[in-house]
């Protein structure tokens, strides 16, 4: 699914036009016809900034059913990458960087990020 036309769909579901997602997020009105006809993608603050207009969870954006799916739960104890302190700026700093990143790069970068992991693994 393309994230645009999810977000149109769910704009004209909320009888919202763009303008009304221009007064409740502060994004202009033409990067929202952009975002909705797919020409730029969105990232994820600004994905966030759309569901808090539309008042729908995040997953609504990318999932089109009723309730969300089942997760796996967590080990007691485990902690998640990126959750708080020094991991969490990494984070941050990650995301931050790989938003200018082209599509294509991104790949790569993904596919080595992997092969680093299976490396440690091992």
């Amino acid at each position: 699914m393309i994230i645009g036309s999810r977000l149109r769909e769910l704009r004209e579901l909320k009888d919202m036009s763009q303008g009304d997602i221009e007064a409740k997020t502060g994004l202009l009105r033409c990067y929202i016809s952009r975002v909705e006809n797919g020409h730029t993608v969105p990232a994820i603050e600004t994905l966030e900034k759309f569901a808090r207009a539309l008042e729908v969870p995040m997953y609504a954006l990318f999932y089109d059913g009723e309730e969300p799916q089942s997760l796996t739960p967590l080990k007691a104890g485990a902690s998640l990458f990126g959750a708080a302190g020094k991991d969490a700026h990494v984070l941050a700093e990650f995301r931050r960087s790989l938003s200018r990143v082209n599509p294509r790069d991104r790949k790569l970068l993904l596919a080595m990020a992997r092969k680093l992991a299976k490396g440690k693994a091992a």
